[in-house]
């Protein structure tokens, strides 16, 4: 297992689901980025998850990709 790639995994997908998080909560008209950040984050978490062998924080990253795409579609 390569550290680097899960500490970059995590710390990305860290940082974007920080700024997901304000640009939802900032109510600004930016929640389609917003939600795009939110799904690239899962998907880097997922990532580290399966590298990792973290199954039950693999099945959350699936909730969150998909209240991803729902907030897409209902945004876009």
């Amino acid at each position: 297992m390569d550290r680097r790639l899960v500490t970059g995994f995590e710390v990305s997908g860290s940082m974007l689901a920080i700024v997901y998080a304000l640009l939802i909560a900032s109510n600004t008209g930016n929640e389609v980025l917003g939600f795009v950040l939110l799904l690239i984050s899962a998907a880097l978490f997922a990532g580290w998850a399966v590298i990792d062998r973290r199954w039950a924080f693999l099945t959350l990253q699936f909730f969150y990709a998909a209240s991803a795409v729902i907030g897409l579609i209902r945004w876009a």
